[in-house]
């Protein structure tokens, strides 16, 4: 049996006007911001399902205008059986912010053997800011999100160091 969603089509004095529609498939997709392009790699997740692939990508470049240029997007795409579409958009890979925030170019080849740069508590609390801003993360607490991040940066060959507290005392 198909999943079935209600959709909002358009809201008329403050009146929500939804229909139910079936749900043809669910595309997982990462695209780039602000430069997602019709071409073979979105052509092919799309295409069998009958999405525009030109109209996604008119709306998810400008869902993402705020968003640094070129940055790796996550994006659900829901397509149902009437050809329509509906996305959600999702923070940057943590294995991206971990490269940009220390300025690392690739992981190690050979993680647990080998360091590749380090990073510090204040930056995995950036980062872990950034991800917390999913909605399907929310309900995690913010130190959950943080041991996860320190995870997938060893997991990279980046090392955590600890900040030591410049206070002296008299």
């Amino acid at each position: 049996k198909k999943a079935e969603h209600r959709v909002c089509l358009f809201v008329f004095n403050r009146i929500e006007i939804t229909t139910l529609m079936s749900v043809k498939a669910m595309v997982n997709l990462l695209c780039p911001a602000q430069s997602a392009r019709p071409g073979p790699a979105i052509g092919q997740a799309l295409g069998p399902h009958g999405i525009n692939m030109a109209e996604f990508c008119k709306l998810f470049n400008a869902a993402t205008q705020k968003m640094p240029e070129g940055t790796p997007i996550p994006v659900v795409l829901t397509a149902f059986t009437n050809r329509t579409f509906t996305f959600i958009t999702k923070t940057p890979p943590t294995t991206y912010l971990i490269k940009k925030e220390i300025g690392l170019e690739k992981g190690a080849k050979l993680p647990g053997h080998e360091k590749v740069g380090e990073i510090s508590m204040a930056q995995i609390e950036a980062i872990a800011k950034i991800k917390h801003e999913d909605n399907h993360v929310k309900h995690i607490p913010f130190q959950g999100i943080c041991k996860s991040v320190i995870a997938t940066a060893s997991s990279m060959g980046v090392s955590v160091i600890q900040e030591q507290d410049d206070t002296q005392e008299l």
